[in-house]
């Protein structure tokens, strides 16, 4: 025993580096051994559902699965196929895979595609996109809409999962959650914004549009990956070294918000008696006719403003549901343009992982349907969804509660109790630069 001591002693840093790799390497094993159990208990829980009897008139369910191979860096289908396909396949479902190889395949599959009783979409943002814009786009959507539609966060971007699904640091745990909340059959209805061109068909988005300096600083994260931790703060510095102040120029037009109808439903009066009946085709039958008066139609009321700005997003309420609200509306961001240099990084480092942060001094405006003019000439990009659009003139108009997604039952309760605040970031002096 001493002659071992002895001799890790005299090979110190041999032994610290067994160590630290020993350590390493029984915390991934660990690791492994906690996604196995998650994956056991989902699985148990599916099997529930599976082995439940149906009538025997009844057909089993059947569900159409999108996947994004190439979301996640081409994790994607290793991520379905070991955590969330073994859930649906023992939940009783007749499960149809549908895997897409290039971008825009899912929105023409959609239109082509027959009858199915659940739409899944495996993916990110812009496979969800996808799949919304071509349900949305069918001839028949006013019926295919009400489909419900599950979605399996497997992409670098997934807004959704927030509003939809209980927060979660392991990977493993989001997808089957998630999973288990398309065999649970609990849903929410989601606002949907439809993004209209002056020439291409309409694009529908779940959580908005952005345009500005901090979408394009954003997007030119990845080109300082050299850099680690500080790439954010890299691009954002770099963009203001290319042009300062950075402003955009835009022509609003807007409508207020919508009465929300009312969700319950109406009961039906209950029948008078033969008597009565009789009594009153009597009396209409020798009333006098009366001329009908016209109802009286509220034209819509359009306002126009003209701002300069950094940043103008526009974006559903999907992140922040209220069912105790009467309106329906979007919210237009219009975000300063006096930030000084230093905020700017400091906010737009924030914005990568919060988008919804607004600056102190942003201007919110609700509207049910707005028109974006731009400048002559005015460049840049629209994010959409996370997806990368060429800017120009568009028409947005929102579509309430237009579709409907499975939610996890304990996070449907914690998101129907009441609106989350939107974050706005404090007033304060940011480095001089």
């Amino acid at each position: 025993m001493t002659v071992f001591f002895k001799t890790l002693r005299s090979h110190w840093k041999k032994t610290t580096a067994g160590v630290c790799l020993l350590t390493w390497g029984g915390h991934w094993l660990y690791g492994k051994h906690c996604d196995n159990l998650l994956r056991r208990a989902a699985c148990q829980e599916a099997q529930v559902f599976g082995s439940q009897l149906i009538p025997p008139n009844a057909q089993v369910k059947k569900a159409t699965v999108f996947l994004n191979p190439a979301a996640c860096k081409g994790k994607a289908r290793t991520l379905f196929e070991k955590n969330a396909a073994p859930i649906l396949h023992l939940s009783g479902m007749d499960v149809t895979i549908v895997k897409t190889d290039y971008e825009g395949q899912a929105k023409k599959l959609l239109e082509l595609m027959e009858h199915t009783d659940v739409v899944i979409v495996a993916g990110g943002d812009g496979t969800l996109q996808e799949v919304v814009t071509g349900i949305l786009r069918r001839v028949d959507e006013a019926t295919f809409s009400k489909i419900p539609i599950g979605f399996i966060p497997l992409g670098q971007t997934s807004s959704l999962s927030q509003t939809l699904f209980a927060e979660s640091g392991n990977k493993v745990q989001r997808i089957t959650d998630a999973t288990l909340a398309i065999v649970k059959g609990e849903t929410v209805p989601l606002d949907v914004l439809q993004i209209k061109g002056e020439k291409e068909q309409p694009v529908f988005a779940m959580t908005g549009l952005r345009w500005g300096s901090f979408r394009d600083a954003g997007v030119k994260v990845s080109k300082y990956w050299y850099l680690g931790p500080l790439k954010t703060k890299a691009a954002h510095f770099f963009s203001t070294l290319k042009e300062w102040p950075q402003t955009h120029q835009a022509a609003i037009s807007y409508t207020g918000p919508t009465e929300r109808p009312s969700s319950e439903p109406e009961e039906a009066p209950q029948r008078p008696s033969l008597y009565r009946r009789i009594l009153r085709r009597l009396a209409a039958y020798w009333a006098q006719p009366q001329d009908a008066s016209p109802q009286e139609v509220h034209p819509e009321v359009w306002k126009e403003v003209q701002r300069s700005t950094i940043e103008l997003s526009i974006t559903t309420r999907n992140r922040q549901l209220d069912p105790a609200s009467t309106e329906d509306f979007m919210t237009i961001c219009i975000e300063p343009d006096t930030l000084s240099k230093g905020d700017f990084i400091i906010i737009g480092s924030k914005k990568m992982r919060d988008p919804t942060l607004c600056p102190a001094g942003t201007e919110h405006l609700q509207a049910s349907k707005c028109t974006l003019r731009l400048p002559q000439g005015a460049g840049g990009s629209f994010s959409i969804d996370s997806e990368d659009y060429e800017a120009m003139p568009v028409e947005v108009t929102l579509l309430p509660r237009k579709l409907h997604f499975f939610c996890d039952p304990r996070r449907r309760e914690q998101v129907l109790r009441g609106p989350v605040q939107e974050r706005t970031e404090p007033e304060g002096p940011g480095p001089a630069l």
